[in-house]
């Protein structure tokens, strides 16, 4: 159904979903104002249908202030399963501001016959459970690279979108700069290029990151699963 001219909606996104969200409402919305909040890691991210604000909003009572300046009418949770803070802010700030919140989350992703996951709680658990002298494809946020610098035992070789503004702090370690592979062929290439024998990711869930589960699938390789909180 087309939207009120006089609808405001706030998606809090960063995810292929929330930017499909987007277009998809700014098509079927026609006079509403549709903005999609970035938290900014991305320095260019993929353009956006409609308005896009970018940074965080200084927590509940920032993201309920700009809801309130904007007369945002609806509000959308589109981030990443694991932002859970900001995931947690939206929950408080609808609640104080009376504007009705749409939470989209990502299902986890499923073990399929051939896949070998040792699945753990914690970041701290899967660089635990990394044996000696593997070689990792380490394929989290660059916020949390720098917990697996105690391992010096394993060759990392860490995937990130844009290069790293400081020195990567990890004693063993390739850099892979660009966007994950869309294909489970691409990711194949990038894990015997570079001798894989393990990977280290968290269960985002969705397609776009599913290309390397099932590349490892196919390889028979481990995949070190961090399990949703």
């Amino acid at each position: 159904m087309p939207g009120s001219a006089n609808e405001t909606i706030l998606i809090l996104g960063g995810t292929r979903e929330a930017a499909e969200l987007a277009r998809e409402l700014v098509a079927t919305h026609p006079g509403a104002r549709i903005i999609t909040s970035l938290a900014g890691r991305t320095r260019e991210p993929a353009p956006l249908a409609g308005e896009v604000r970018t940074g965080g909003f200084g927590g509940v009572e920032g993201l309920a202030d700009y809801i309130r300046a904007n007369g945002v009418t609806r509000l959308i949770d589109a981030t990443h399963p694991f932002a859970r803070r900001i995931s947690l802010n939206a929950v408080e700030a609808a609640r104080r501001t009376g504007v009705a919140l749409d939470i989209r989350t990502r299902k986890p992703w499923a073990r399929e016959p051939g896949d070998d996951w040792i699945e753990v709680d914690t970041l701290e658990a899967a660089r635990d459970a990394i044996p000696p002298r593997a070689r990792v494809l380490l394929a989290l946020g660059s916020q949390h690279i720098g917990l697996f610098a105690s391992r010096a035992d394993v060759h990392f070789v860490v995937r990130m979108i844009d290069p790293p503004e400081a020195a990567i702090d990890l004693p063993d370690h390739a850099l892979v700069l660009g966007r994950p592979g869309d294909s489970a062929a691409v990711e194949t290439m990038l894990l015997v290029a570079h001798s894989i024998t393990h990977i280290v990711c968290r269960n985002s869930g969705g397609p776009a990151a599913y290309a390397k589960i099932e590349a490892a699938r196919q390889l028979c390789l481990p995949v070190i699963m961090v399990a949703r909180g």
